[in-house]
């Protein structure tokens, strides 16, 4: 059912397993392996983990109640509401700006190696497959969810092409080019029952009616078109900044929340094999060892690992001309020669305050990252390179010397090559974040190092800036039907409008708004189930 690795001592390492037993027992003998196992830790009944759809009725033609439902945005929110919703009839419309992950993937690893220029409507953010498309696929968070809704993404992952491993691993991941052919399975699947996906359809804005109840009545589209819809599910992601904008313009309530920011740090990975198996590192059962680290600092902030990628890259991640902005991905493999990591820390509402148009502007946050994303680009040379220093030299606040990231060490000595594409600009990191974000990351270093043996290798890299790793607003949303607060009809989801954090919470919020839209589009009166908590802040977010 679920195997892991537990590597709390590293001298004593130990697969973990969980199984199934079906036991084929006389009721007598049953009634005694429940007495003698009833205050078992490691025994207990088979959970169900099946989900069931909510009882809405099939529509068709005749019956559907006005127009299909609408989803804007194909990243693993709006491919899972569309998905669900065409799985009960729906057929809905999926409307995504960007291009098809082939397209995608060419525009994306051009820009990289200098040999496309950068598209703002197809890259890293935009595009099939969302922001995770381009990451290392991680299928799991520290969210309390309803195992039956975990259950239906991971199978339903499964279906569309991905490794059947993930229903059983403890902490599954895709990869990058595996996610590529998921993406097409998943809208393979939806379009085989009826549904549309159309791709270079940016939505520009919402018809709302002019009766005082702004009920949505359909969405505008770049090109000018119109299209009639009563139900829109508004799963865009965390970078479509200019969607954001267009929303508050529209009276649509929305409110700033808590993100992170930070830089990326890349070690050797055979170092960190090392720090975290001991002796047993490269045995072939436990593959590339991750990490996950947490300081809180003398002055209150939380410096913490984020999305940490073994064996990957650090990827250029940004979706606007002249801002720099990174990210970390790998291969399902996660063979390459380096393992990254961002290291963020807390950013409160109070912080983006300076960036504010008025008091309690909710795209504060958006201003901010768009900011330091500037200077970054600046500190790069202004050709989408991004600056790049040496821990040592990060310590010191020394700025860096280009020549010290030309070569690597195949034992994990000597100096880190960078990995990012389009490239580095060895200089100093000062002025490419807020002072007490650098100085929060300075005192964290030393306390990780005394967690991970090498970590503060001199020569491991710090590239700037990592700025997306939630988003900085929350659309908001009534609890009780997932509708937007003041806009009848549309029910943001995901990521973007600030209700999840990574690819398995996005998934599952996408099923949870598709079933309240059902019941909108059905009137069936049953509650929603209850919320496990409150949204995370991303999926690697220890919080």
């Amino acid at each position: 059912m679920k195997q892991s690795v537990d590597a709390r001592r590293r001298e004593k390492i130990s697969l973990v397993y969980a199984l199934d037993l079906e036991l084929d027992f006389t009721p007598a003998e049953a009634a005694r392996f429940r007495r003698r196992f009833a205050h078992s830790s490691q025994l207990r009944p088979t959970p169900d983990h099946t989900y069931r759809f909510i009882h809405a009725p099939r529509a068709t033609d005749a019956e559907a109640p006005g127009p299909r439902p609408v989803v804007i945005g194909a990243g693993p929110c709006g491919y899972f509401a569309a998905l669900l919703l065409a799985q009960m009839g729906w057929q809905p419309l999926l409307l995504e700006r960007g291009q098809p992950v082939k397209r995608r993937t060419a525009d994306t690893f051009g820009f990289w190696r200098g040999e496309r220029p950068f598209d703002p409507e197809s890259n890293v953010q935009f595009g099939e497959g969302g922001a995770g498309t381009f990451s290392d696929g991680k299928l799991y968070s520290q969210i309390s969810e309803p195992p039956s809704y975990v259950r239906k993404v991971l199978e339903e992952l499964v279906a569309a092409g991905a490794n059947p491993e993930i229903l059983t691993l403890h902490r599954p991941h895709i990869g990058t080019f595996r996610l590529a052919t998921v993406v097409r399975g998943l809208r393979a699947r939806i379009e085989a029952l009826g549904g549309e996906v159309r791709f270079g359809a940016r939505v520009d804005g919402l018809i709302l009616a002019e009766d005082g109840s702004r009920q949505v009545q359909g969405v505008r589209l770049a090109d000018g078109t119109a299209l009639e819809a009563r139900h829109v599910v508004l799963a865009v992601g965390h970078s479509a900044r200019d969607t954001f904008t267009w929303l508050e313009r529209q009276g649509v309530a929305m409110e700033s929340k808590p993100f992170a920011v930070g830089l990326r740090i890349e070690h050797p990975q055979g170092l960190i094999d090392r720090a975290r198996w001991g002796a047993l590192a490269g045995h072939p059962k436990l593959g590339s060892a991750e990490y996950k680290l947490v300081h809180h600092t003398a002055r209150g902030r939380d410096v913490y690992s984020f999305c940490m990628c073994p064996g990957g890259w650090v990827v250029a991640a940004t979706s606007e001309e002249g801002c720099v902005a990174t990210n970390g991905m790998s291969q399902h493999s996660r063979r390459e020669r380096n393992a990254n990591s961002g290291l963020v820390v807390n950013i409160t509402t109070q912080d983006v305050e300076p960036w504010a148009r008025w008091p309690r502007d909710p795209l504060a946050g958006v201003a901010f990252q768009r900011h330091w994303e500037r200077r970054a680009f600046q500190a790069g040379g202004e050709t989408y390179r991004a600056p790049a220093q040496t821990l040592a030299d990060f310590l010191s606040m020394t700025p860096g010397d280009p020549n010290r990231v030309e070569a690597s060490h195949p034992k994990g000595k000597g100096p880190v090559k960078a990995s990012y594409q389009p490239g580095v600009a060895l200089t100093t990191l000062e002025g490419c974040l807020p002072d007490f974000v650098l100085s929060s990351i300075r005192e964290a270093l030393p306390v990780f190092g005394q967690s991970l043996p090498g970590y503060l290798l001199a020569d491991a890299l710090l590239t700037g800036v990592e700025t997306r790793t939630s988003s900085p607003l929350r659309i908001r949303r009534k609890v009780d039907s997932l509708h937007s607060e003041n806009t009848p009809g549309l029910f943001p989801a995901g990521e973007g409008a600030g209700y999840a954090g990574g690819i398995l919470s996005a998934a599952i919020d996408g099923l949870k708004v598709a079933e309240a839209l059902a019941r909108a589009m059905s009137g069936i009166r049953t509650p929603l189930p209850p919320p496990p908590g409150a949204p995370g802040e991303s999926a690697c977010d220890p919080a």
